[in-house]
């Protein structure tokens, strides 16, 4: 299991920064329940990085999620406001 969280948690920090962040985001999640049962049941730095490194994923996820939500927000509302102004002008 340590040796699993390890990899996931590796994979999972990769593919945030090739743009996947849904497959990070679940990599993450996988691999930091793996970590957690890896570090209950035997203790090891392997377990602990593989922990970490899921944590570091799962971080770096939530916040290329929340960013891309806020900008397909602020787009929409820039076209609404488009929309608008056209509206008006003809």
């Amino acid at each position: 299991m340590a040796v699993a969280s390890l990899v996931l948690g590796i994979v999972s920090v990769v593919v945030n920064f090739f743009g996947l962040f849904w497959l990070g985001l679940v990599t993450s999640i996988v691999g930091l329940i793996l970590g957690i049962m890896a570090r209950k049941k035997a203790p090891s730095g392997m377990a602990t990085a593989g922990f970490v490194l899921s944590i570091i994923g799962l971080a770096v996820s939530g916040v290329t999620l929340v960013a891309c939500m806020a900008c397909v927000g602020a787009a929409g509302g820039a076209l609404n406001e488009l929309e608008n102004t056209l509206q008006t002008m003809y």
